[in-house]
């Protein structure tokens, strides 16, 4: 079977914005607060940075549950990884996630300014400078035959959708309205022409929608 590009878990405004401006060290998402977006995930029994055991059951969950579902590798851009500009100053940053990261993959961040490769626990960062296409072949060697997960930001999904790359996409639309900031979409039907499109509401309030390629 082919090794399939997926994005998954990816949530945002009902108004399409999926991260804020002016991002900095300690706001990831600049001027949005996260968990306007991610509440319904960060409820779920199986969400990945959780800690404690609890945690709520049912469709949100079944989303959460399958985030590391025969993933291979992952491909973030930069601003994902970290708030750093240019050149890199500090090679002692590794990223917002601690010493034992959610990915448990190879994680290819795309970056014009590229860096030794790294490990924290179970997962390696490697910092690669290329397109879309030649990024995707270098993760889907490292991901062994599994499938590829974009993990986002907005502007890297947009890179890869501009360049058909994208197979199925899971995005969760919040029930709140931000108004400003980067944008995934102005609408969904803007992705009909390539995508089917199924769209399922939870009873947290999320609406999620389930692309995948025509």
């Amino acid at each position: 079977m082919a090794q399939l590009l997926r994005v998954q878990n990816f949530s945002v405004s009902s108004d399409g914005v999926g991260a804020g401006e002016d991002q900095t060290l300690e706001r990831p998402f600049g001027h949005v607060a996260p968990e306007r977006l991610f509440a319904w995930a960060g409820a779920t029994a199986s969400w990945p940075m959780r800690t404690d055991s609890g945690g709520s059951r049912g469709l949100d969950d079944y989303f959460t549950r399958d985030f590391a579902r025969n993933i291979g590798a992952e491909i973030m851009g930069r601003n994902k990884f970290g708030p750093q500009r240019g050149p890199w100053q500090d090679h002692e940053w590794q990223g917002w996630w601690g010493d034992e990261p959610p990915f448990h993959t190879p994680v290819f961040v795309m970056t014009h300014h590229e860096r030794p490769s790294f490990t924290l626990s179970d997962t390696t960062f490697h910092f690669v400078d290329g397109d879309p296409a030649t990024v995707l072949d270098q993760a889907r060697e490292a991901a062994r035959g599994k499938d590829i997960r974009l993990g986002g930001g907005v502007t890297t999904i947009r890179q890869f959708l501009d360049a058909d790359l994208v197979d199925t996409l899971h995005v969760a639309v919040s029930p709140v309205k931000l108004g400003s900031g980067l944008r995934l979409w102005e609408s969904p039907d803007e992705l009909a022409d390539r995508f089917h499109l199924e769209v399922v509401p939870s009873p947290s309030g999320v609406i999620h929608h389930l692309f995948w390629r025509r």
